[in-house]
């Protein structure tokens, strides 16, 4: 975890940047979040895999919704459904996601996609099927791990508040709320992959339990 100290400093400044709206810091910080992560996670792994691709993908989505506009955030929203697309299917290839988050998550997106129909205007297409994705991924992250569960979680409560937003809807702290919930996801997803991904392939290749990381061992009892 000592990697990961230039995260935790990156997105304490990014945070600051969204409350007290500093734009030219947010330049600086936002574009670096899910680098360090991906940094972190090849470190770990020692190759490139699907999550990671969803992390460089995920980079490039931040900086177009940096910019103002529809166009930028429709570009910013097919980035991260490259992101949401990398992870599902990063997940999918791990486990099999337990029947009853599917139906709950599924369920949760028509709702969700019902009540804002009308007041998404020409956004509604676009984000029913980037939703749709960031859902079934949701759902996936469910058969990874508790952490990579709560980080999918979070992923969809941080977009669906920005949904809220394009629909003309916020809440107290919006900006903040969207953004705590993002950084809190993409590092419960790349922590949580790391960890579990990395036990389950040492343990195939016939390493003893006794060596493995007591940080796999944790995620692997719950």
């Amino acid at each position: 975890m000592r990697r990961l100290w230039p995260f935790a400093v990156v997105a304490a400044l990014e945070l600051v940047a969204v409350a007290f709206d500093l734009t030219a810091l947010r330049w600086l910080t936002k574009p670096l979040l899910a680098p360090l992560l991906l940094a972190h996670l090849v470190a770990r792994r020692r190759r490139i895999d699907a999550v990671a691709v969803g992390l460089v993908f995920a980079t490039a989505g931040d900086v177009a919704l940096l910019l103002p506009g529809d166009t930028a955030f429709l570009v910013g929203m097919a980035f991260f459904l490259g992101t949401q697309v990398s992870f599902l299917t990063a997940f999918l290839r791990h486990r099999r996601p337990p029947t009853v988050a599917v139906a709950g998550y599924l369920g949760l997106w028509a709702l969700a996609n019902a009540l804002l129909w009308n007041a998404l205007g020409p956004l509604r297409v676009p984000v029913l099927a980037y939703s749709l994705a960031l859902s079934l991924m949701a759902a996936a992250a469910a058969g990874v791990s508790r952490r990579v569960a709560v980080g999918g979680a979070l992923f969809l409560g941080s977009d669906l508040l920005i949904g809220l937003g394009a629909a003309g809807t916020t809440v107290p702290g919006h900006g903040l709320a969207v953004m705590t919930t993002y950084i809190a996801a993409l590092l419960l997803i790349t922590t949580g992959w790391a960890a579990r991904t990395d036990g389950r392939e040492r343990v195939g290749a016939g390493v003893t339990r006794s060596v493995v990381d007591p940080t796999t061992l944790a995620e692997d009892a719950r």
